[in-house]
C-alpha cells in the first residue's frame, strides 16, 4: 500500500497463540486479493471466513485446532481474538484511511448491515434474531462471540444488524460478506485524507 505521504507499507500481520484450549496460527493482509487458506476444526466458520476474505479483498491464512470435543466455542472465540489483533497491528497508525463504513448485503431473502468506525474505542452492538439455533453442527450463538472478540481486539466500533431473513445460513452469510466489505471500505486509503482521520490527531 502507498500512503498519502508516498511511503510504501505492507499492511499485514501474523500471530501464533497457544493456550490449553486452542492452538492458532493466523496471518492477515488488508491489501490482498481475496485468497484464503483455512484449516480449522469448525467447517461452517471456514466457509464464513472464506466469504469474508473474498468479499473484503484480503488475504487470510488460518491454522486452528481446539478442544472441539467440548464444543466449538473456544476455537471460534480465539480465532476472533487473533484476527482482531492482526487487523489492529496491520493498520498501524491508521493514517489516510477512510475510517467509517456502512454496508448492506443481501443474501436471497436475508439482509444484513455492518457499520464500522476504526475508532480505537472497542464497542459492539448486535441485532439479530435467527429462526434456528444451529446451522448443521454450528452453534449460532458463536457468531456473536466471534464478532465481539474481533471488535474488542481490533479496537473498532462494530454494529451488526440483520434486518430480516428466513434462512439462518443465509442471514449469517450476509453478515460475514458485509463484514468483509465494511472493513475493506473503512480501511481504504483516501487521497483526500491528510494524516489521521480525527480532529484529535490520533486514533
Amino acid at each position: 500500500m502507498t500512503t498519502n505521504n508516498g511511503e510504501v507499507r505492507e499492511r499485514r500481520a501474523e500471530i501464533s497463540r497457544k493456550t490449553n484450549e486452542t492452538d492458532i496460527k493466523l496471518a492477515f493482509a488488508v491489501d490482498g486479493s481475496g485468497q484464503s487458506q483455512l484449516e480449522t476444526d469448525v467447517p461452517f466458520l471456514n466457509h464464513m471466513l472464506d466469504l469474508f476474505t473474498k468479499h473484503g479483498h484480503f488475504d487470510l491464512s488460518v491454522q486452528a485446532h481446539g478442544d472441539i470435543e467440548i464444543d466449538d466455542h473456544h476455537t471460534v472465540e480465539d480465532i476472533g481474538i487473533c484476527l482482531g489483533q492482526c487487523l489492529r497491528e496491520a493498520l498501524g497508525d491508521k493514517r489516510g484511511i477512510k475510517r467509517y463504513s456502512s454496508v448492506f448485503i443481501p443474501m436471497d431473502e436475508a439482509l444484513a448491515q455492518v457499520v464500522i468506525d476504526v475508532s480505537n474505542r472497542p464497542h459492539f452492538e448486535y441485532r439479530a434474531e435467527y429462526p434456528s439455533d444451529r446451522v448443521g453442527s454450528f452453534d449460532v450463538q458463536l457468531v456473536h462471540e466471534f464478532l465481539w472478540k474481533l471488535a474488542l481486539e481490533a479496537r473498532i466500533t462494530l454494529h451488526v444488524i440483520v434486518h430480516y431473513g428466513q434462512n439462518t445460513h443465509h442471514m449469517i452469510e450476509a453478515v460475514f460478506k458485509a463484514l468483509g466489505r465494511a472493513i475493506d471500505e473503512a480501511t481504504t486509503v483516501d487521497p483526500r485524507v491528510t494524516g489521521v482521520p480525527s480532529t484529535k490527531g490520533v486514533l
